[in-house]
């Protein structure tokens, strides 16, 4: 795709470059892959040293606007992470049951009401004690060695500090495919590679992580169950095959655990395999997406390192936050509210699994909020779920190299939602003109 002709990037300086092209990945005169031109052309166009376009360039790449595409040049990335467009949601037609949203279910989430706590100074403990011991206690229960805790603002943020904490640009990341679409965006905003990992029902693929790590991967990011978009979750025998890999290596280990609560199948952590990792556990999917907090155990090092750079910063994540948490933890009215949510998340995962099943339709769905089912055609499939009244995240948003799909979100099905919604999915699958028997 060429640059659209009514939008002439313009500037003397590489900033003044990038702000242009910046400018036009906003306003929608870029398009999500559309070519930039190539550096000695646009120095021509703009009077400048190619040196200059060329770091112009560099600046996109690391702000997560563009990305390089071997002999397709440069390009403006799908998501990019600078600019609103990689906040768009999908267009869903009025009247059309939305699915696509990987929210929980509202209607589950226990109630949250905040009350004043102890006044906090500058100064005083960054996490709270409260916290810390009931983190400790949840977390070496659950086999993650917790000598060491930080709080951060969810678990992306957790993530973002770890990485950054260790990596630098150009640096390579494993990461799950398909996977989590801002984590993806963060790598390129980081300025880091992903390596794709292929994924089944039980995490990982072993062999996929062992030809990463034979790239020179510098880190992995593994999400421990509920994985999005699949829902796979590591299994006990996985766990030890992917601890196997990398067992005293120097490679950085990240845990996202951001399902803990609701996910439905127990943890299986690789914590503690490597040199350095973290493995974060975060509030959001059971308590309510406010509630910007993940506890973060790690080896001292990262720990510290980001300890150290959450000071220059924020400072510490708030204390009314960590102690709410604390709260909601503690209290049985809410874990059995929760409980309940993880069994009916489960029942509809299940239920709708199950129907795909029945229907000779493949999907995956062993934890979490999601089913992810393969589709061989995402835009076709769109369309025909669209047609049905329902709508599902497609595929692209997750993948990097593995075969296309859709991501449904279960969370709010009911049970008679469930065959209607089968029977959908079964036709988008199969396509026009294909017999369902």
């Amino acid at each position: 795709m060429a640059v659209p002709v009514q939008y002439r990037i313009s500037g003397g300086g590489a900033e003044a470059i990038a702000a242009s092209v910046e400018e036009g990945i906003a306003a929608g005169a870029l398009a999500p892959g559309a070519a930039l031109p190539a550096i000695r052309e646009l120095a021509q166009q703009l009077g400048v040293n190619p040196n200059t376009v060329a770091a112009a360039y560099r600046l996109l790449r690391d702000r997560g606007a563009v990305e390089s595409a071997g002999r397709r040049g440069t390009r403006v990335r799908d998501r990019p992470a600078t600019t609103p467009r990689s906040l768009r949601g999908l267009a869903v037609p009025p009247g059309v049951r939305d699915l696509s949203t990987g929210n929980p279910n509202p209607a589950l989430l226990p109630a949250i009401s905040v009350a004043p706590g102890p006044v906090v100074l500058y100064g005083d403990p960054p996490i709270t004690p409260a916290l810390a011991e009931l983190a400790a206690a949840e977390l070496a229960a659950d086999g993650v060695p917790a000598d060491h805790l930080a709080a951060t603002s969810g678990a992306l943020d957790g993530i973002e500090r770890v990485l950054a904490a260790h990596l630098r640009p150009g640096d390579r990341v494993a990461v799950e495919d398909p996977g989590w679409p801002n984590l993806i965006d963060l790598l390129a905003a980081l300025g880091l590679v992903p390596e794709p990992v292929g994924v089944d029902d039980d995490g990982p693929l072993p062999a996929d992580l062992a030809r990463a790590l034979g790239r020179g991967v510098r880190a992995v990011v593994v999400t421990s169950r509920a994985q999005n978009p699949t829902g796979a979750a590591v299994s006990a025998d996985r766990a030890d095959d992917l601890r196997a890999l990398l067992d005293g290596s120097d490679v950085l280990l990240i845990e996202d655990d951001h399902c803990a609560a609701i996910a439905g199948v127990p943890l299986h952590t690789l914590a503690g395999v490597s040199r350095h990792w973290a493995f974060i556990r975060s509030a959001a999917k059971a308590y309510g997406p406010d509630l910007r907090l993940a506890v973060l155990a790690g080896d001292q090092r990262t720990v510290e390192r980001v300890a150290g750079r959450l000071r220059l910063g924020p400072g510490w994540v708030s204390h009314l936050l960590q102690n709410l948490t604390v709260g909601l933890w503690r209290d049985p009215a809410v874990a059995r509210q929760v409980a309940d949510a993880e069994s009916a998340y489960g029942a509809a995962r299940a239920g709708l699994c199950a129907a795909l099943a029945a229907r000779d339709v493949v999907a995956h769905g062993r934890s979490g909020l999601n089913v992810w089912v393969p589709v061989p055609d995402e835009a076709v499939a769109m369309t025909a779920l669209f047609a049905a009244g329902w709508a599902a995240a497609p595929g692209a948003r997750f993948r990097i190299r593995c075969a296309p799909g859709l991501r449904v979100t279960i969370a709010e099905l009911a049970p008679a939602d469930i065959d209607p919604l089968a029977d959908a999915v079964a036709a988008a699958v199969r396509g026009p003109g294909r017999s369902s028997v």
